[in-house]
């Protein structure tokens, strides 16, 4: 009989043999080197779609508290999928669902080809826990439950809002989305600012992107703005450069429709009511690059000023005041801040900068709007001095998330790390004749962050602190 010490090595020789094991590590990080943006090797095909769904994301209805729609992807060959659901019971015994026929599209070629299908849910009830499940070829996912956004405004509403995620997400943004839905079990949507992914047209990226944020889209009603990195370039380095729109924005996620009247903003700006909350969803980049900034600010008005809630935001990729000293920030403030203030937005959710930053408009004893910039993932860049003056807090090198809670006529903010410790908090008032007033909450904050311990990246940029 062969001893353990000779029999291993003839076992492991087989297994590598046969292809169960790989001979050695695809990526092996050295001290000091930064780790890659994906952790599935290039040309992978750990992502390729299959007869299991994949990929389910709900996102808001114009009425997120009588419906919600579903997008989904499977392989190829699945052409008329089901969604199923059924208000949530304690009995596996769901009754008879509901059935819904999804409309399908195909993205890609070849290998990377998946069809994607969405489903328009109308007819439910406000506040109420609903089950669904998703079609694929012979197959059905699990089940997820989700709850329908309540009516009254006198029922809580919890929101979490998240600032760039884009790189590293499966090895540094999936820890911030557990951390999340830790502090926010209630939640009943899920905002993102733009930049979900760095590479627009990289199906990799979307698998990690889809696997760091695990049950979140498909448990909570997610509503993403567009960021710069959802689009990529035509022409790159040549007088003939423009921004198209990555087709996976169209295919992965289902928005009301209800946009601005421009060619190149129709499919990606959008507004919903949601329990006392009209959300205005914008496109900086389309405005800045694709000469749609007109339309989007002629329609942010009408939205605005049609808007009968008690609370108005709004959220766009690229901020109004830039941590960062981007020159860009002056044409959107030109355009689009006379009407956040005409109509007394009261949040202003952005991304873009890497950083995170607060300060209210430019009018002296001006609160509101309360203009914010954060970042959820690894990419962080570094503040101008202006930005320390104008802006508090300020944070580098830092993970945050950040949760909203309205009560009544009382909206709660806090922002807070990767690890779950407070950084920022404050909440704004509403009195009976509508009036609001801004209530800084400083007990419990850490110090603020910064990056001064780090002169540059490990790839040498200095005007970055982590890549």
């Amino acid at each position: 009989m062969k001893s353990p010490a000779r029999f291993f090595p003839l076992v492991m020789g087989s297994l590598l043999a046969a292809g169960i094991l790989l001979a050695a590590p695809v990526f092996s990080q050295q001290p000091g080197e930064s780790e890659p943006n994906l952790l599935v090797p290039e040309n992978s095909g750990y992502y390729q779609a299959g007869v299991m769904p994949d990929r389910i994301v709900a996102t808001p209805a114009q009425n997120p508290a009588r419906g919600f729609a579903v997008n989904w992807r499977t392989q190829q060959g699945v052409d008329a999928p089901l969604l199923e659901i059924v208000k949530a019971g304690d009995s596996p015994d769901v009754g008879v669902p509901r059935q819904i026929s999804a409309l399908t599209r195909t993205l890609g070629s070849g290998a990377q080809a998946a069809n994607y299908h969405r489903a328009d849910i109308d007819g439910l009830e406000p506040d109420t826990l609903y089950m669904f499940r998703v079609a694929g070829a012979g197959t059905w996912s699990g089940w997820r439950q989700l709850r329908t956004l309540a009516e009254s405004r006198e029922k809580p509403l919890t929101l979490l809002y998240m600032g760039d995620t884009q790189n590293k997400n499966l090895s540094h943004v999936s820890r911030v989305m557990r951390e999340a839905m830790r502090h926010a079990p209630d939640a009943a949507l899920a905002l993102h600012a733009g930049d979900l992914v760095s590479g627009a047209v990289n199906d990799n990226e979307w698998g990690e992107w889809f696997e760091a944020m695990g049950d979140m889209p498909a448990v909570m009603m997610l509503a993403p703005a567009i960021g710069n990195h959802e689009y990529w370039k035509a022409f790159e380095n040549t007088p003939q450069e423009r921004r198209v729109l990555g087709g996976h924005w169209r295919h992965l996620f289902a928005l009301p429709g209800n946009g601005a009247a421009h060619e190149h903003a129709r499919d990606t700006t959008y507004w919903f009511d949601a329990n006392g909350v009209r959300m205005v969803v914008l496109d900086g980049t389309s405005a800045l690059d694709l000469g749609s900034m007109a339309a989007q600010a002629q329609w942010l008005d009408k939205v605005l000023a049609d808007s009968r809630q008690p609370w108005n935001m709004v959220m766009i990729h690229q901020p109004m005041f830039s941590p960062r000293g981007r020159g860009d920030s002056d044409k959107l403030r030109q355009a689009l801040l006379p009407i956040l203030e005409k109509h007394g937005v009261d949040l202003v959710l952005q991304g873009h900068d890497h950083t995170y930053g607060r300060r209210s408009g430019e009018k002296p004893g001006q609160t509101l709007p309360q203009y914010i910039v954060s970042v959820v993932g690894a990419k962080q860049y570094r503040i101008t001095d202006e930005a320390r003056r104008s802006m508090r807090p300020v944070a580098e090198d830092t993970q945050l998330f950040q949760v909203i809670r309205i009560v009544n006529d009382r909206l709660h903010y806090q922002a807070r790390t990767a690890t779950g410790r407070l950084y920022d908090s404050f909440e704004i008032l509403r009195s009976a004749d509508g009036r609001k007033r801004l209530n800084e909450i400083t007990q419990g904050r850490i110090a603020e962050r910064d990056c001064h311990h780090r002169e540059a990246t490990l790839a040498g940029r200095k005007d970055r602190c982590w890549e």
